[in-house]
């Protein structure tokens, strides 16, 4: 036994070695731009050999924590890539005049400023809290009673259910583009033949902004449907066969069993529909790209009035190539989101407790 753990230290520091050599190698490849088809293979081969000296040491005394950690790196690597460093450098372009490649001076609280000046934004704020309360209200009231129906007793579940979740499945730009030509098509036949005159719901701000509304309740849900199906699932069914030997009707059953035993599902569907909601941006840019006129807003003439939150930020960094302003505004966006998100928690969990 001493013999096999003498061995497996010894296969295990020659791992070490050798991996922490080769990715040298790779470095110093790399930086003298030199032996650029040995480069990736001496990389690749030098992380797998220090993971595999890792794993096979076997006096190491928090072996198990250590490879816990080894085997989350490249996911917290990637989170703090992707997420922490972009938001922190963010942070830092919003205070200056960045043109998107470099920055050549500090300008403080300017962009801030300006942006709260800018009828257009504050307009845009405004419409993406209505379009989030709105669709919380919407889409988990449409979800919950496609979950109710999906769990009942009628024949042919599983086909409503995957009828209901499919939207779900089609990308935000497709589908806006694709419900682009019903609404500029198909509705406006309908209307020609009812009513004689043609008429399309994205022609006019405010019956575009409803447009809006129903591609995204019918997109997303579904999604929320399945959720909730989970949570209906889980209620015990002897709690709700003594409710009906008890006597309780279906309206009864729902409202004082079912809904108050699935209130941590509740709130995991508002949270979601709330955050999904306020980053909505692929179906606004296909359906409507923001266009609406706006006849006076704080003595301005708008044509964004369908522009929510995430397009206006798009819109001035990327098609108005204002990146420092469009930073500023992005980072007032994560502001907004995480303090309402915490806040409906918050409310949620408090909720709960008093269910």
């Amino acid at each position: 036994m001493k013999e096999l753990s003498t061995g497996k230290k010894t296969a295990s520091i020659v791992c070490l070695i050798g991996g922490a050599a080769l990715l040298a190698a790779a470095l110093v490849l790399d930086i003298t731009k030199s032996g650029a088809p040995y480069r990736g293979a001496f990389l690749v081969i030098g992380i797998i050999g220090i993971l595999v000296g890792l794993f096979i040491f076997p006096t190491l005394k928090h072996h198990r924590t250590l490879m816990n950690i080894v085997f989350l790196f490249p996911l917290l690597f990637a989170f703090l890539v992707t997420v922490i460093i972009p938001l922190i450098l963010g942070i830092r372009y919003s205070f200056t005049n960045w043109d998107g490649i470099r920055f050549t001076k500090e300008v403080g609280f300017e962009n801030y400023a300006k942006m709260f000046q800018q009828p257009s934004f504050i307009w845009s704020i405004l419409i993406t809290f209505l379009f989030v309360v709105v669709n919380m209200i919407m889409v988990n009231l449409v979800a919950f009673l496609l979950a109710l129906l999906c769990t009942s007793k009628i024949k042919g579940l599983g086909f409503f259910r995957a009828s209901y979740f499919l939207p779900n499945l089609i990308g935000g730009i497709v589908l806006g583009y694709i419900w682009q030509f019903i609404f500029a098509n198909v509705v406006t036949k309908l209307t020609t033949a009812v009513s004689g005159s043609r008429y399309s719901m994205l022609a006019d701000t405010k019956t575009a902004f409803i447009a809006i509304i129903i591609v995204y309740v019918w997109q997303y849900a579904g999604y929320i449907m399945l959720i909730y199906i989970t949570g209906l699932n889980t209620v015990p069914g002897d709690v709700l066969e003594a409710a009906s030997i008890d006597g309780t009707t279906p309206s009864q059953t729902l409202f004082l069993i079912k809904i108050p035993m699935i209130a941590p599902t509740i709130t995991i569907c508002t949270f979601l529909t709330l955050t999904s909601a306020f980053k909505q941006f692929d179906v606004n840019l296909a359906l409507t790209n923001g266009t609406g006129s706006v006849a006076d807003f704080m003595g301005a003439y708008l044509t964004n009035g369908t522009e929510m939150l995430a397009l206006n930020i798009y819109n001035t960094a990327v098609i108005k190539d204002n990146y420092a302003l469009g930073e500023a505004k992005a980072v007032l966006f994560f502001i907004i989101l995480a303090a309402v998100s915490i806040l409906q928690v918050w409310v949620s969990n408090k909720k709960e407790v008093e269910l």
